[in-house]
């Protein structure tokens, strides 16, 4: 049986660079040998030797994380190739990437997530009615960046500025979103039309962490996940759903990972991950392994999805 020729993208210019270096590494290791010949490439390096090769190219994995990966704009270039390639497309991968559309998006879906404001660079921010409309405590995120990079969980109104600031280092645009304290979950999602909701990953922080940020994703012993979740029956599928509403109202295919926060007996949506971290050990491989999908298996059948959305894909050229 002939080989699949994959081509391997990891690394990128964003600022979760390193991380994507590492997952795709593990990526790399864990793939069939016997199944495929595996090219490595490094957009941040590579993009024109990816045009030269791709006639020569029959899928492809993306491993990038954050801007200029996981945005659609890697997605639109390996369209334009005719590469078949994981996950979501051009679409979807944009809107995902901008948590200000996505909340639109979930807004629309009726799709429960916390009340928020954004506010653009250079835009006047009266701070005191930020915190009269959002209460306190107030999430800042900038728009367009992953891993919880630029975010700040702001407690007092002093701090609100510094924040901001920290924001707009990040992004042009920012959300300042009301913090809702709960346990924090993830469910990821698998399949093109017919979706596969996985097991909920249930995240507790460890100490010095107030939510799962960037060393708590990334810090080995940081954090505890725990799966299945440790919530009953009825919440779990409620999360379930939910991850499948949200993958639904972003146009995506492939897979995704939602996460939300419980408060009670009441969810909420805080965004989608359409590349969710790779990793052997990384949350959307970890609840997989608990459906019964070995992290070569997962893989195999992300490139299996792959190419069978790309057929669809094929209906749109001349």
């Amino acid at each position: 049986m002939k080989k699949i020729k994959l081509a391997l993208l990891s690394g990128g210019v964003s600022s979760e660079r390193q991380v994507s270096l590492n997952s795709g590494k593990q990526v790399f290791d864990a793939l069939d040998k016997d199944t495929y010949d595996i090219a490595l490439y490094d957009p941040k390096t590579d993009l024109k030797k990816i045009v030269m090769d791709a006639q020569t190219i029959d899928a492809a994995l993306i491993i990038l994380h954050g801007p200029f990966g996981e945005d659609g704009t890697v997605q639109g270039l390996l369209d334009l190739l005719d590469i078949p390639y994981q996950g979501a497309g051009v679409l979807g991968s944009s809107m995902a990437m901008n948590k200000l559309v996505a909340k639109r998006l979930y807004d629309g879906a009726k799709i429960p997530t916390p009340s928020y404001l954004s506010f653009f660079m250079n835009e006047k921010i009266d701070t005191a009615k930020v915190v009269d409309i959002l209460d306190l405590p107030i999430v800042v995120k900038p728009v367009c960046a992953g891993s919880s990079v630029g975010m700040t969980i702001v407690k007092d109104i002093k701090d609100l500025e510094e924040a901001i600031n920290l924001g707009f280092q990040h992004d042009d645009c920012i959300l300042l979103e009301k913090y809702i304290k709960g346990i924090e979950l993830t469910c990821g999602v698998l399949g093109n039309d017919e979706l596969e909701a996985l097991p909920v990953i249930e995240i507790v922080p460890g100490e010095g962490h107030e939510f799962f940020d960037y060393n708590a994703k990334y810090v080995a012993g940081e954090t505890t996940e725990i799966c299945p979740a440790r919530i009953d029956n009825d919440i779990t599928k409620k999360a379930q759903q939910l991850a499948i509403k949200a993958h639904q109202a972003l146009f995506l295919k492939g897979y995704s990972r939602t996460d939300m926060i419980l408060n009670g007996n009441e969810l909420s949506v805080l965004e989608t991950n359409t590349i969710p971290g790779m990793t052997a050990t990384s949350l959307f491989p970890q609840s997989a392994q608990e459906a019964g999908y070995s992290f070569t298996k997962l893989l195999d059948e992300l490139i299996q999805l792959s190419i069978e959305e790309h057929k669809k894909l094929k209906l749109r050229r001349s």
